[in-house]
């Protein structure tokens, strides 16, 4: 099945420190790098990578064609990136001795899409397929209003969080793809066990992803919850390691994989992705993720269900 991202690119500028800069606090950094990076690319590259037919919809500046190129070298259609001449979006992300990041963006042509092009993009695409959305561009709600009523499925990473998420159509969904922080603050729970009860009475006809970091992650679909935990591994940096969890989960149900198995790639392929720097960079083959399974290179996780 073919995956269309109207998602997110961006430059990575990428500093590591001993340590997050604290308020008023002026420090050294250890090393940058700069990557290409964003949800988006990252989804896309990480979907293309794990063997899906990808399609990236976005405006680019100037100053991005490091990203389009990026995207294009590992797979991913990108014909429907259009010039623009406002600056790419960007982002700052501090890296720490731990390999644990905080991310500051700057929005840039992610928040400039029209619904002209919106439009466009969709009937370009067709109506067999999945869209793939996440929370760093601008007519979300407009995006999954107009994928719905085409009949498409669409997947939402609610991420970066803010209000604006509250108040999109997320009964609309077919996938729901959190972190724990924000499905507490979807579900308007304190308990990160109480996500997925409260999520399912809200939206009972949406399937839930929902990762859970170092704990694992698990998955709410067709009445069934399925958990799986976290390979131990040195971890250098945790950037891409959501992005990279989406992009395989995705390619295991869209491809006839059970949920079990979903899990199982996607957890795989995270953990490989975090033993790397970087964002884009950091994102396994396929036929790497295989091959830990096949070998048990990392061990054997086993899936709970559970009705």
């Amino acid at each position: 099945m073919k995956i269309l991202n109207l998602g997110s690119l961006n430059i990575d500028y990428v500093y590591k420190v001993d340590k997050f800069l604290l308020p008023g606090e002026t420090k050294s950094s250890l090393s940058l790098n700069v990557h290409c990076g964003g949800k988006g690319l990252n989804q896309s590259i990480a979907a293309a990578k794990a063997g899906n037919e990808v399609y990236h919809a976005a405006f680019l500046g100037h100053d991005g064609e490091m990203l389009k190129k990026a995207m294009k070298d590992n797979g991913v259609n990108v014909e429907m990136i259009k010039n623009h001449n406002e600056t790419s979006g960007h982002a700052i992300i501090q890296v720490d001795e731990n390999g644990q990041n905080c991310i500051l963006l700057y929005g840039g042509t992610n928040q400039c899409l029209t619904k002209e092009f919106i439009d466009d993009v969709l009937n370009s695409f067709g109506s067999e397929g999945i869209v793939l959305l996440q929370n760093e561009t601008n007519y979300v709600d407009y995006i999954i209003e107009r994928a719905y009523e085409k009949g498409l499925q669409v997947a939402l990473n609610a991420a970066p969080m803010n209000d604006k998420v509250l108040s999109y159509p997320i009964n609309k969904l077919s996938w729901l793809i959190v972190n724990e922080v924000e499905g507490k603050q979807i579900a308007g729970c304190d308990r990160d066990e109480d996500i997925i009860d409260v999520l399912r009475e809200k939206y009972p006809e949406c399937k839930i992803l929902l990762t859970l970091g170092s704990n694992g992650a698990c998955c709410y679909s067709d009445g069934e919850l399925h958990s799986i935990g976290c390979y131990k591994v040195d971890v250098a940096d945790t950037t891409a390691a959501g992005d990279t969890f989406t992009g395989y989960f995705l390619y295991g149900v869209l491809n006839g994989y059970t949920i079990d198995d979903s899990l199982r790639l996607a957890t795989t392929a995270s953990a490989i992705c975090v033993g790397r720097n970087g964002a884009a960079d950091s994102i396994p083959l396929k036929s790497e993720v295989d091959e830990i399974i096949k070998n048990g290179s990392y061990g054997v996780l086993d899936v709970s269900v559970k009705k």
